[in-house]
């Protein structure tokens, strides 16, 4: 069996605590917000697509796990994530709330990463620094070590020296914190 170059792992299992509900489960346009996610993701050209998620997802080829009932932190989805991962050359971690990451951007960031496999790699946009990230399978250990709130940044600072840049020319897509930031993404996703 050939072993999958690059894995895209959707982190969509976060317990909405400043929006008051689930905001996987929001709608948005013919399906609901992580529903958005993973449809781009699978229509990108990742080799496999797994879902970490509280609740049910359609999903056409993606495998859906779920976290530790226990541990709500944004580590514990990662590390559920992972152990359904696998074997594999990468992995492209993608948060199931930002909706305007689509299958062309995911595709030009690995491109950028399978150019030259760094350890790991952080998409920077015209305003800042956010996903899809992607790490190698030596930096797996790592990640599956992590624990508690923003562990991947703080990793990401950590391995400076080994962490590239793909530029990506556009602002950075937004994701769904508040009631606000969902009203300005539907207002943003309607129909012309």
């Amino acid at each position: 069996m050939e072993v999958p170059s690059v894995v895209g792992l959707i982190l969509g299992a976060g317990s909405s605590r400043r929006l008051g509900r689930p905001k996987q489960t929001l709608p948005l346009r013919d399906t609901t917000l992580l529903g958005w996610v993973v449809r781009e993701v699978e229509a990108s050209s990742l080799d496999r697509v797994v879902v970490v998620a509280r609740h049910d997802v359609v999903a056409e080829r993606a495998e859906v796990t779920r976290p530790d009932a226990g541990d709500t932190t944004c580590s514990a989805s990662l590390r559920a994530g992972l152990a359904a991962v696998g074997e594999c050359d990468g992995v492209m971690l993608l948060l199931g709330d930002t909706p305007e990451v689509d299958a062309s951007m995911i595709d030009r960031v690995r491109a950028a990463w399978e150019a030259t496999r760094p350890w790991a790699l952080v998409t920077r946009y015209e305003d800042g620094s956010g996903h899809p990230l992607v790490f190698s399978a030596c930096a797996l250990p790592s990640l599956r070590a992590l624990r508690g709130e923003k562990a991947v940044w703080k990793l990401l600072e950590s391995e400076r020296d080994r962490t590239e840049r793909a530029r990506i020319e556009r602002p950075l897509p937004r994701d769904v914190d508040s009631w606000d930031d969902y009203e300005a993404l539907l207002e943003a996703f309607a129909l012309p």
